[in-house]
């Protein structure tokens, strides 16, 4: 198997780029999406366990705001021309706490989609 074939390796962060921009800018539409269209795809964030496209859309519509953040490293890898990961660590505008990210991307008939995605946060260090 061939890790990061330039152009998928493009791809997959040009799909991850493009989510960053919907998150950040709260374009639901965006987000619904990049998330694979399956009861199979999960998301687990800072406080929530979703199961399921349906339940992952749900929470995207009820959620508001639009907010700035800065990603401090991110890393993505492709394996083959139909899998990725990216993995990204970031911080929200005036908040003190590092946040992590990952996201789990498949080729799809329809684009590359996130069939796995998790978020959670860092304890404040001293």
């Amino acid at each position: 198997m061939e890790i990061n074939i330039p152009e998928v390796h493009a791809e997959v962060t040009a799909a991850f780029m493009r989510y960053e921009k919907a998150l950040t800018s709260n374009d639901v539409a965006v987000l619904d999406e990049l998330f694979w269209d399956s009861p199979h795809t999960i998301r687990y964030g800072v406080t929530e366990n979703l199961h399921g496209h349906a339940q992952i859309a749900s929470f995207r519509a009820a959620r508001t705001g639009v907010f700035e953040r800065d990603l401090l490293e991110t890393v993505i890898t492709t394996y083959g021309r139909d899998f990725g990961t990216a993995n990204t660590t970031f911080r929200r505008k005036g908040a003190t706490k590092t946040g992590r990210q990952s996201h789990t991307w498949m080729r799809t008939p329809v684009g590359w989609r996130i069939v796995a995605a998790h978020v959670s946060l860092l304890q404040e260090t001293y």
